[in-house]
């Protein structure tokens, strides 16, 4: 399954809150596609994601949105996607 969370409009410490039940309702296989603009979520939730195992790609959608592709397996956290 893809979850999909828009938080670009949030301001933290919601989308990081929010991030964490959604990561515990995924499975194994699935990913989460979150847009994160909020300074503290810029920080925070990769390196919450870092912490916890989880893999993610990081997408700038332009100068303020950056979408983060999350999978529960290991990823190169420092890619980006093309």
């Amino acid at each position: 399954m893809i979850y999909e969370y828009d938080a670009s409009a949030e301001k933290c410490p919601v989308p990081l809150v929010q991030l964490r039940l959604l990561l515990k309702n995924m499975s194994k296989d699935d990913c989460c596609l979150l847009k994160i603009s909020d300074p503290g979520s810029l920080t925070d939730i990769p390196k919450l994601l870092t912490k916890k195992g989880y893999g993610y790609k990081k997408n700038w959608l332009n100068n303020t949105v950056l979408e983060l592709l999350i999978t529960r397996n290991s990823l190169d956290s420092n890619s980006s996607i093309i």
